[in-house]
């Protein structure tokens, strides 16, 4: 092994990518390799790349270049390639880009750690190097997707749904609460889904209950719950158990059945709404995130404005608006491209300002109300701070003025709401 490889891990793409690149981190550091954060410093450079929709793509290639650019000028010895890039298109790449050295699928650690020199320690994949603040990390709690979504390409990189079994991740979330994680965010590419595979049964509530047993750990945070056959006792869990956000991210995509069906999403206009009447009325207080797509193949002017009213009527608390992108080898491929890239874009941009009228609206009501949240770090004359309401990097923020409070990072407070804007709550802080 050579001892003074100083690596550098360059992680792409969604929250996934950033557990397989934790994972790999610790490896790399059990076998007594030097991480390093700049890539310009490094001695080997891996990139842990993402594939799921064009930008997606463009910014691994570029990214690849970049690091390939590097080694050509002598900076760098040794460019890897890993993820979902890599395991959808690693023929294509070693023709066009034969300056790396290696090209590795997704979670494909010992093959790494291998080319590296070292050895897997298969006892502790569990263990992370953590990337993100430590008192909040992801727990991806199952691999891979099932569902047949015309416009995704997980399956085909991912491969079919792999629950994690529970006794795993009870233990992984043991780790992360030792060192210092208060907030757990549970992530897959279909959180609904479960123990189906393991248990003969869909097990979320059940594995919460027990996460939400592991001493350190305050706040769970559920993202990526599938719309269609979403778990009735899922509900009761997320209402009773204090420890869990009053907090759901559910991906619907759109409201027009048509598209819907189109989709291939397992569900209706109707289902969808009766879906989240429920949580609403049976979750007093949830916040509620999606996301939608634009421009996609049979997307009218009819459906738009469908949508248009569907997010007027339900008041999401959070939305995320992408566009419409072509992806071979999936069903929507055949349908082609047929709305402009300009009608998409402005399709977006409205959706986005309804709910900036929205989430405004919102955010008002809690001026004067009081809120738990999790304070993240200090900028400029401000602490800056999450609620419940708020997952990292997707949500607004609570900021309260410094005022010479002795506050510390990675604590839970009382504050109390002064303003709101759009994107955010202004608050100050009680009881401190």
């Amino acid at each position: 092994m050579v001892n003074n490889n100083k690596i550098s891990v360059i992680t792409l793409g969604c929250s996934k990518n950033t557990v397989d690149s934790e994972r790999l981190m610790n490896q790399i550091k059990l076998n007594n390799l030097e991480l390093i954060d700049d890539p310009n410093m490094a001695d080997t450079v891996i990139i842990n790349t993402c594939g799921f929709i064009e930008a997606a793509k463009e910014e691994s290639v570029n990214t690849i270049l970049n690091a390939v650019a590097l080694k050509q000028k002598g900076k760098i010895k040794k460019v890897i390639v890993a993820g979902c890039l890599s395991e959808r298109y690693k023929s294509d790449l070693e023709k066009e880009i034969p300056e790396v050295d290696a090209f590795f699928g997704t979670e494909n650690y010992e093959g790494i750690i291998n080319n590296l020199g070292g050895e897997l320690k298969y006892e502790l994949l569990g263990e992370r190097f953590i990337t993100t603040p430590s008192h909040t990390a992801y727990l991806k709690i199952s691999e891979g997707c099932d569902h047949p979504c015309s416009f995704c390409a997980i399956p085909i990189m991912r491969g079919k749904h792999k629950s994690i079994p529970m006794e795993n991740l009870i233990k992984e979330a043991e780790f992360l609460a030792g060192n210092n994680t208060k907030e757990l965010i549970i992530i897959a590419q279909d959180t609904t889904d479960y123990g189906k595979d393991i248990y003969g049964q869909k097990s979320l509530s059940n594995l919460l209950n027990k996460l939400s047993e592991i001493k350190g750990i305050e706040w769970i945070r559920l993202m990526y719950a599938y719309p269609s056959q979403f778990p009735d006792d899922l509900i009761d869990t997320i209402a009773q158990n204090p420890k869990i956000c009053k907090y759901v991210d559910i991906p619907l995509q759109h409201i027009s059945d048509n598209v819907l069906k189109s989709m291939r999403r397992g569900v209706t206009g109707e289902r969808t709404r009766e879906l989240l009447y429920k949580l609403r009325s049976r979750i007093p207080g949830v916040t509620i995130r999606t996301t939608f797509i634009t421009g996609y193949p049979n997307e009218t002017e009819k459906e738009f404005e469908e949508l248009c009213e569907f997010v007027k009527e339900i008041k999401f608390d959070r939305i995320g608006v992408f566009t419409f992108s072509v992806e071979e080898n999936t069903s929507s491929y055949l349908l082609g491209d047929p709305v402009p890239d300009k009608i998409k874009e402005s399709r977006k941009d409205i959706l986005m300002e309804i709910q900036r009228e929205i989430s405004t609206e919102k955010n008002k009501e809690f001026i004067g109300k009081k809120l738990k949240v999790l304070l993240e770090r200090t900028e400029g004359e401000y602490f800056v701070a999450r609620s419940y309401r708020d997952a990292p990097e997707v949500d607004g923020e609570v900021l309260i003025p410094v005022n010479g409070y002795n506050v510390k990072e990675g604590n839970f407070y009382d504050v109390e709401i002064t303003e709101a804007n759009e994107y955010d709550l202004f608050a100050k802080l009680i009881n401190t």
